[in-house]
């Protein structure tokens, strides 16, 4: 990726932070606002990157309701490819506290809603689902990657139990959600995207949690991942 595709991609990031910050201070950030915004960024991304997107899968998740989305975790081009492609209109991500310290990006995001967790606190990161389960609540899908960390070969890591906690206290079906590919773009340590390279993303039908237990459901969704990840 050539040093102009850089400041694009961050100018790309300048035009929907921007315009969330002025919105805030005008007390008028509005949900459908951030979600057309964030579309707008992911679709910039996958075409300044010449990124060959395929999905297949949308279909399989009713609109109407609220679910945890959770997939495997590749690189930082998860979250475009993730926006480009998932069916609920309003989705917000748990992301690591890392991501909210860039400056003035982190505000913006903290602004539209998204939500920090530090991993390192424990009572901070319950706090944080309880925020997530509190827009669950109110209709907002939530994304996150039960990993909890980037992957170095592409193969899926240990499953975190968070995201299965809220999934259960909130009662939204879950779906699990396959991203293939984007190690390829920009792997964990990487500092140069790669582009033309092909992205594949298989979005999984929803599972209900109603009367599932906790170590049934991570092993379901990590079979998933698995199948359509490794396999």
């Amino acid at each position: 990726m050539s040093l102009l595709d850089s400041v694009r991609v961050l100018g790309a990031m300048a035009r929907v932070t921007a315009p969330s910050l002025v919105d805030l201070v005008r007390g008028d950030l509005q949900r459908a606002t951030v979600d057309e915004r964030v579309r707008w960024f992911s679709r910039q991304v996958i075409d300044l990157l010449d990124i060959h997107l395929t999905a297949t899968g949308a279909e399989r998740v009713p609109l109407g309701r609220a679910y945890v989305y959770m997939s495997n975790h590749q690189s930082h081009l998860d979250i475009p490819m993730l926006y480009a492609t998932l069916p609920s209109p309003t989705i917000r991500m748990l992301g690591k506290k890392e991501l909210f310290e860039i400056p003035l990006w982190g505000r913006g995001l903290r602004a539209a809603e998204f939500i920090e967790v530090d991993r390192s606190n424990h009572a901070s990161a319950l706090k944080s689902i309880d925020h997530a389960a509190r827009l669950v609540q109110d209709g907002v899908s939530i994304y996150l990657a039960p990993e909890g960390t980037r992957s170095r070969d592409g193969r899926i890591g240990k499953l975190k139990k968070g995201g299965f906690h809220l999934a259960l206290g909130t009662k939204a079906p879950i779906v699990p959600v396959a991203i293939k590919g984007t190690i390829d773009v920009l792997p964990r340590g990487g500092k140069v995207m790669q582009k033309g390279k092909s992205v594949e993303v298989t979005i999984g039908s929803p599972i209900a949690v109603e009367g599932r237990d906790l170590d049934g459901l991570m092993q379901e969704v990590r079979e998933f991942l698995v199948a359509h990840v490794e396999g």
